[in-house]
């Protein structure tokens, strides 16, 4: 497995693992390509800081698909997040919660909307991961997935949980070309 990252410092890894870390820009589709080639599949956690303007997943994973072209892989799973979609919730989180949350982080969402629509335009063999809420919460391993809507009754997910689950959607061949949402189960 190899890491892509800005600043190695930033990621913390055993030294057991068997982890590759590469230093790329994300928005150089030219410097992922070594990373990418020979890979089965590329898992994408991009994500906006702050609560301002950002093209980090959308642009970030524009050059990732670029990459990924020139390498020849077509697997791709993104995480993106469920807060920004209202199917499968009840009608107080749909009509009330969602309203204020997608005005209070709609600059984020925006760009992690775009990079949904152009995931799903790409024609590469991609899911979407839609994780609620992270926390740093512990591994459990009980984790609930939904591919027709939101995971209902479920608001977080700790990032343990959503690091074990994003490589399983990579393997499983009837999430491709599906979004899904998770949630602590």
């Amino acid at each position: 497995m190899t890491a892509v990252v800005r600043d190695p410092a930033r990621l913390d890894v055993p030294s057991q693992a068997r982890l590759e870390v590469v230093t790329a820009e994300v928005f150089d589709a030219d410097a992922l390509v070594p990373a990418i080639t020979g890979r089965e599949a590329v898992l994408s956690a991009l994500g906006p800081r702050g609560r301002g303007p950002s093209v980090i997943c959308r642009d970030g994973t524009s050059a990732i698909m670029t990459a990924m072209a020139a390498a020849g892989v077509r697997r791709l799973v993104v995480v993106s997040n469920s807060g920004m979609h209202r199917e499968g919730d009840g009608w107080f989180t749909r009509l009330v919660v969602k309203p204020l949350l997608i005005r209070m982080l709609r600059e984020g969402y925006a760009d992690m909307g775009e990079m949904e629509r152009r995931v799903i335009e790409s024609g590469l063999d991609w899911t979407i991961v839609r994780p609620p809420k992270l926390n740093d919460g512990r591994h459990t391993g009980r984790i609930a997935s939904e591919t027709k809507g939101n995971v209902r009754g479920s608001f977080t997910i700790s990032r343990a949980d959503l690091a074990d689950y994003v490589p399983r959607a990579a393997a499983d061949p009837e999430l491709t070309r599906m979004a899904v949402s998770i949630a602590k189960g």
